[in-house]
C-alpha cells in the first residue's frame, strides 16, 4: 500500500470539505437560502462515496471478511456507500425531477440502510478491540441504559413537543414521522455501541489506532446531531439545501471516511 497514495486521499476528502464548507457558509452569510441553484450543493456526497470505497479496498489488507477487523471495516464503509448512494437519489430528485427537499422519498431507503451496517461495523470493531469485556462491569452496564434513555428523552422533548405541538402523528404523513423517529433512535443505537466500544478500546494495538477510534466516535456523534437537526429544521420548515443540517452531514462523512483510512494495516508492520 502506497503511503503516498494513503496520505493524498485524506488530504483530497478534507479539501473537498473544505470546499462545501465556504459554499454553505456563502449560502448562510448572502442569505440565498432560497436560491434554486442551491442543490448543487448536495454533490457533497462525493465524499462518503470516496471514503466508503476505499474502504473496502482497505478491508483487503485485513483478510476481508475471514478477520473481525476486515469486516468491521467492511460493513464501516458499506454503510459509507450507501449513504452516498441516498444522496445520488436525492439528486436525481433534486435536478431531474425538480423536487427540492425530497423527504422522505427513496433516498432515505438508502440512507437508513447505513444504520444497521454502522451498528453492525461497530459491534464488529468491538469484539475485535474486546471492549466487550465492558459489559461485564457496572459502568458498562449503566452506560448503556442510560445514554439511550437520555438521547431518546432529548430527541423525544424538541422533535414532537416542540417541533410538532405533542402531535407524533400529522399533517406532514406517517413517513415522515417514521423516519424523524427511526434516525435519532438508530443513531442512539449506534452512539450507545460505539461509546461503550471505543472508551475500552485505547490500547488496541499498543493505541496506534487511538485517532482512527476518536475519529469514528467523534463522526457518530456528529451524526446524530444532523440527523436531529435535519428532522427539526424539516417539521419547522427551515431546512434548505446547504443550511446546517448538511454542513453537519458532510463533516460527519467527512470524519467517519477518516477514520476508516486511518484503521490502515501498514502501521501494524511499522510498529512491531
Amino acid at each position: 500500500m502506497n503511503k503516498k497514495v494513503h496520505n493524498l486521499y485524506i488530504t483530497l476528502l478534507w479539501v473537498l470539505y473544505v470546499l462545501f464548507i465556504g459554499w454553505f457558509l456563502w449560502i448562510y452569510l448572502s442569505k440565498t437560502s432560497d436560491n434554486p441553484n442551491n442543490i448543487y450543493t448536495n454533490f457533497y456526497g462525493v465524499i462518503p462515496l470516496l471514503g466508503g470505497f476505499y474502504g473496502l479496498w482497505l478491508s483487503k489488507y485485513w483478510g476481508g471478511w475471514n478477520s473481525k477487523v476486515g469486516k468491521a471495516v467492511i460493513l464501516l464503509s458499506s454503510g459509507l456507500v450507501t449513504w452516498g448512494i441516498g444522496m445520488v437519489i436525492w439528486l436525481y430528485y433534486n435536478i431531474i425531477l425538480h423536487v427540492d427537499i425530497p423527504y422522505p422519498s427513496l433516498a432515505d431507503a438508502a440512507f437508513i440502510l447505513s444504520w444497521p451496517l454502522w451498528g453492525a461495523g461497530a459491534a464488529f470493531l468491538s469484539i475485535a478491540t474486546g471492549a466487550k469485556l465492558g459489559m461485564r462491569e457496572v459502568k458498562g452496564r449503566v452506560m448503556l441504559f442510560i445514554i439511550p434513555i437520555i438521547v431518546i428523552t432529548f430527541s423525544y422533548f424538541f422533535l414532537v413537543t416542540i417541533a410538532r405541538g405533542g402531535v407524533v402523528s400529522d399533517y406532514l404523513g406517517f413517513s415522515k414521522t417514521f423516519f424523524d423517529v427511526a434516525y435519532p433512535v438508530g443513531d442512539v443505537v449506534i452512539l450507545s455501541i460505539t461509546l461503550l466500544v471505543f472508551g475500552l478500546s485505547y490500547k488496541y494495538f499498543g493505541g496506534i489506532y487511538k485517532k482512527a477510534i476518536y475519529f469514528i466516535l467523534f463522526a457518530f456523534v456528529m451524526n446524530y446531531f444532523a440527523d436531529f437537526t435535519f428532522s427539526y429544521t424539516t417539521t419547522l420548515g427551515t431546512y434548505y439545501n446547504g443550511s446546517l443540517a448538511d454542513a453537519l452531514f458532510v463533516t460527519t462523512m467527512t470524519i467517519l471516511s477518516t477514520g476508516i483510512i486511518l484503521l490502515d494495516p501498514k502501521k501494524l508492520d511499522h510498529h512491531n
